[in-house]
């Protein structure tokens, strides 16, 4: 296992990395409840990023589990979900939040945002996204209902300091955001989200 410090991705922000193919990274839901919004980009060329719908129609699930590949829209491998021991809780459907999202949720003035935290993350890095792509949610509960209807709820059996580990199938740039929601409750039903931790490591 790695001796390589944890990263962290301060609560309501975003934070990015780059990645060598062959290394992983490791992401770990520290108290339990907090949604980790997720991209990844080829290094090379960042209009080529891991798609949720690309991906969706290779797996033919709508929930990664260990063993199975993320594509890019170029429908080319870019991330391995090797580990996973936070429940297996993730969504790949709903977009990131953004300034429009808070709007219609009520908010006037300002609301941090996952959009915004992409950015911001690549920005240390000194990157732009080419445009906010559906974000691989980590532990967040999105059900589907029998009658097809989708809904927001906080994490039904929260484990805390739960991880997944992803192995880098390209030389990639990961980015994350400590997911800011806190008027529905995929953060817990407090509605209080907190900071989040990765880790960047040879396998």
């Amino acid at each position: 296992m790695s001796t390589e410090p944890l990263v962290t991705i301060p609560a309501r922000k975003g934070k990015a990395a780059h990645v060598a193919k062959g290394q992983l990274v490791k992401v770990v839901n520290t108290h339990g409840e907090q949604v980790v919004d997720t991209w990844a980009f080829n290094r090379d060329d960042m209009t080529e990023f891991m798609s949720n719908e690309h991906t969706r129609a290779h797996m033919l699930k709508i929930i990664p589990k260990p063993g199975d590949v993320l594509l890019t829209n170029h429908r080319r491998p870019i991330l391995t979900l090797l580990e996973d021991t936070s429940g297996g809780i993730h969504d790949m459907l709903i977009a990131a939040c953004d300034r429009y999202r808070y709007e219609l949720l009520g908010c006037e003035g300002h609301h941090d945002n996952c959009t915004d935290n992409l950015a911001a993350g690549l920005a240390e890095l000194n990157l732009t996204p080419p445009e906010t792509p559906s974000p691989l949610n980590l532990f967040m509960n999105i059900p589907v209902a029998a009658d097809d209807t989708l809904s927001f709820e906080a994490p039904p059996d929260p484990v805390k300091g739960g991880h997944v580990v992803l192995r880098a199938e390209m030389d990639l740039v990961i980015a994350f955001s400590a997911c800011p929601q806190d008027i529905l409750p995929i953060n817990g039903t407090a509605c209080a989200p907190t900071e989040a931790h990765f880790m960047v490591y040879d396998g």
